[in-house]
């Protein structure tokens, strides 16, 4: 970290004079340095051709720092998967600060790191921003909003206009970790391994199924706030059709179904951060599932359900012990400030 003269943030550091100035350059300036950035301007200037994507998020996770990740690396997650849900790969974020008075500078820098090392593997350019300093006490260390904007893949073709009775429903790793995660830190739950939240850029994965099952892939989305029913009973609500799934297909690490039955959640309704849901034309399901499988973020995949004409608007559960429910949409605030 390089010298910057306060050990913390203060309120000099939002001012927009020499502060501001020294925490950029020797900062944001410096890590996340590219051609658009350089340019130090209030925005960036860009040629743009086809179909693009656009998708703005904010972050306000609490903590700040969680096993596997932290805000700065969850913010460029996000966005990036954001974009991704909807057939696009980023190309270009904007990334926004407002820091609280007090946060310590080396809490900073690592963020930034984090942010710079997941901008990195998500192959995408951060080109403008802004940073803003509250009072202690009214904020809680850092918040982040990031926007990205990306070009749409030739063969996607992402629509809720798409999904057709008999679609499959693929989901591609572990659910319920990231939540758990950030619960046990506030908790104080452990476990008798090491549990790490699952967030990562889902654009690379979603792009090279796009190469292949582009026109099968009729639906994307990623269960990040109020988790898999939720998205799945939007899909009912919005396709006017009903969805199928089953409890014995449901990916779930053995300790996150643990800490679940501990701590009173069901898996269904706890935040994702890398994990998509896919809806496909039944044909291809198989084929994209052993695809996804080899794929980075992809080898836990499951087909768990399909979409059916009968119930429309509803989720329907088969139990393991052969029962059936009906999964609601999540209401009010199961896990706050998760994202």
């Amino acid at each position: 970290m390089p010298k910057l003269d306060f050990d913390v943030i203060n309120l000099g550091h939002g001012s927009g004079g020499l502060l501001t100035n020294k925490l950029l350059e020797a900062g944001v300036f410096d890590v996340l340095k590219n051609p658009l950035l350089d340019t130090h301007h209030d925005g960036a200037v860009l040629e743009m051709n086809g179909q693009m994507a656009f998708s703005t998020d904010s972050y306000v996770v609490s903590p700040v720092f969680f096993p596997g990740g932290n805000i700065g690396d969850l913010a460029v997650n996000g966005t990036v998967n954001d974009l991704a849900m909807c057939g696009a790969g980023a190309q270009y974020l904007s990334l926004a600060f407002i820091l609280e008075e007090g946060l310590p500078m080396a809490e900073y820098w690592d963020i930034l790191i984090s942010i710079k090392n997941a901008a990195q593997r998500a192959g995408v350019q951060i080109i403008t921003g802004d940073t803003k300093v509250v009072e202690r006490g009214k904020g809680d260390k850092i918040f982040i909003n990031t926007t990205g904007i990306g070009a749409i893949h030739p063969r996607a073709d992402i629509s809720m206009q798409r999904v057709r009775p008999g679609d499959r429903i693929l989901i591609s790793g572990h659910i319920a970790t990231h939540g758990i995660v950030i619960m046990s830190v506030r908790q104080g739950v452990e476990f008798e391994t090491t549990l790490t939240s699952d967030t990562a850029n889902l654009n690379h994965t979603v792009l090279q199924l796009l190469d292949t099952f582009g026109p099968d892939i009729h639906l994307l989305r990623d269960p990040t706030r109020g988790g898999v029913a939720t998205v799945l009973n939007e899909i009912a609500r919005d396709a006017h059709l009903g969805v199928e799934i089953r409890q014995d297909r449901l990916p779930v690490l053995e300790e996150v179904a643990g800490a679940c039955e501990l701590l009173g959640f069901d898996p269904l309704y706890v935040a994702n951060e890398g994990v998509f849901i896919a809806v496909a034309a039944p044909a291809a399901a198989e084929a994209m599932l052993e695809k996804l499988r080899s794929l980075e973020y992809g080898a836990h995949a499951q087909i768990v359900g399909e979409v059916v004409e009968t119930h429309p608007r509803q989720v329907i559960l088969h139990s393991q012990i052969g029962g059936r429910r009906v999964v609601n949409m999540l209401t009010g605030e199961q896990l706050p400030r998760i994202c």
